[in-house]
C-alpha cells in the first residue's frame, strides 16, 4: 500500500507542470548546463511547499482524540468483533493474562478498567465488559470482545455485529489516583522511604494491613496524569485511593 507521503511525492510532476516547469527526476553523474541548473533550483524551491502540504494533510487525517477522561454515559456506535483462541493466555496491554472466558474487551482509547455496556443492534442483547486491552486494529471496528462476551450477545457465529457501547462505570483510578512506591515488613525502612519522598516534595502517606505490611504511597492525586508523572519520577505501581 502506498503511504500518504508517497502519494504526495508522486504529485510533484503535476505541481511542477502547474508552475510552468518541466520535471525531471534527479539522476547521478549527469552534468547540467547553467540553464538546466537554474531550472533544477526552481524545482527544488517547490519542495518546502510540498512539505507544508504533506504536514497539513497528515494532521487533518488523524483520528479522534483519545478518550482520557470519559464520563458515565459516553457512547460510541460501530462494529464489534471478538478475539479468542489465538490470544488466550497471552498478556494484555494492561499486563493481565487474557482469558477469553472473562467479560473483558479491547478498545483503542478508553482507559483500562473502564466498564462499558455493549448492545448488539442486530440481536438486541447486551453485555457489560471491562476494558483491559488495546484494539481492534481493523478500520471501522470500535471494540474487540472476549469470546464469553461475544457469546452473550450472540455474535460468535457471525464474528462481527453492529453495536452501541456506553460507559457505565469508570475506573477508580480516574476518580482518585495514587502510586505505591514500596511495601515493607521493617517499619524503619518504610519510614525512611517516607522521609525521602517528603524531602523530594511528594505527598505521601502509609497504609498497614492486618499482616503488618507497611505500604508507602504517593498521593492522593486529582488526576491519573499526575499519578503517572509521580510514577515516572520514582517508579512504583498505579492504584486507586482508598
Amino acid at each position: 500500500m502506498i503511504g500518504r507521503s508517497g502519494i504526495l511525492m508522486n504529485l510533484l510532476p503535476a505541481l511542477v507542470a502547474r508552475a510552468g516547469l518541466r520535471y525531471a527526476a534527479p539522476s547521478r553523474g549527469v552534468t547540467r548546463t547553467p540553464e538546466a541548473k537554474v531550472r533544477q533550483d526552481r524545482i527544488i524551491a517547490l519542495y518546502p511547499l510540498l512539505l507544508v502540504f504533506l504536514l497539513l494533510s497528515a494532521g487533518c487525517a488523524g483520528g479522534p482524540p483519545p478518550v482520557t477522561s470519559p464520563n458515565v454515559g459516553w457512547s460510541e456506535t460501530g462494529i464489534a468483533s471478538w478475539y479468542g483462541p489465538g490470544f488466550h493466555g497471552r498478556q494484555t496491554a494492561n499486563g493481565e493474562t487474557y482469558d477469553m472466558e472473562e467479560m473483558t474487551a479491547a478498545h483503542k482509547q478508553l482507559p483500562f478498567n473502564t466498564w462499558v455496556q455493549v448492545e448488539s443492534l442486530d440481536s438486541g442483547r447486551t453485555v457489560e465488559v471491562r476494558i483491559n486491552d488495546r484494539g481492534p486494529f481493523v478500520d471501522g471496528r470500535i471494540i474487540d470482545l472476549s469470546r464469553a462476551a461475544a457469546r452473550q450477545i450472540d455474535m460468535l457465529g457471525s464474528g462481527i455485529a453492529r453495536v452501541r457501547m456506553v460507559v457505565v462505570r469508570i475506573s477508580d483510578l480516574m476518580k482518585c489516583s495514587a502510586v505505591q512506591v514500596g511495601a515493607f515488613r521493617n517499619r524503619d525502612n518504610g519510614r525512611a522511604l517516607v522521609d525521602r519522598m517528603r524531602s523530594a516534595g511528594e505527598p505521601v502517606y502509609t497504609e498497614e494491613d492486618s499482616g503488618g505490611l507497611m505500604r508507602v504511597i504517593l498521593g492522593p492525586f486529582k488526576s491519573l496524569a499526575e499519578a503517572k508523572e509521580a510514577r515516572a519520577r520514582h517508579g512504583g505501581i498505579l492504584r486507586s485511593c482508598q
